[in-house]
């Protein structure tokens, strides 16, 4: 598995890039998010990636961060959705604002994107929730979360809480709460709601 590039950037060709590292010209597909944080050709670039293997070809995706490369993996899980599609989300969407529509369960904000019908939407939002991780979800919570509290945010999901709930007791934690104290308090909220 290709887990990361680093090279000079030779080619920008929406969506497609080509990267030279150690003589060896790696072409990877990246959505626009990305390709809009890239250096200008000739510059060293480095990108995440993803290898997908089919029977008729071997594509490799690039990302300039975990977070886009982590839902891009989440999105390509899901049945019927294709590197394509999950492209298009992420050229359309920020991780932010993707992690946002799966807490609220926003289907309008999907059908946005070129190639997002309603009926997939609404199957992109039910398969997704719970699978964006704690670290997307903590995006969505609106940032300026303290440290302790992505831990106290995991514990809620683990127990099986949504990551609307989830988000929503974690962002009413006082900051200087301990990840247990965090966990004792987060719960008692959960219960008087």
């Amino acid at each position: 598995m290709i887990g990361r590039i680093h090279g000079t950037l030779l080619d920008k060709t929406p969506p497609q890039l080509l990267v030279d590292c150690a003589g060896v010209g790696y072409e990877l597909d990246v959505p626009m998010s990305t390709l809009y944080t890239l250096p200008a050709v000739g510059q060293a670039v480095t990108l995440l990636t993803h290898l997908a293997v089919r029977e008729d070809a071997h594509q490799l995706f690039g990302f300039a961060t975990p977070q886009e490369r982590a839902a891009f993996r989440a999105l390509i899980k899901i049945s019927g959705v294709g590197a394509r599609i999950a492209l298009a989300v992420l050229s359309g969407l920020s991780v932010h604002e993707l992690a946002q529509a799966v807490a609220a369960q926003d289907a309008s904000r999907l059908t946005r994107v070129p190639g997002i019908g309603k009926k997939t939407a609404e199957r992109l939002l039910l398969e997704l929730r719970g699978k964006l991780g704690p670290d997307l979800a903590l995006h969505s919570a609106g940032g300026g979360v303290a440290p302790g509290h992505a831990d106290v945010l995991q514990a809620l999901l683990a127990l099986g809480y949504s990551e609307r709930e989830a988000s929503a007791v974690v962002a009413k934690l006082p900051a200087d709460s301990g990840v247990d104290d965090g966990i004792r308090q987060a719960l008692k909220l959960l219960a008087k709601a």
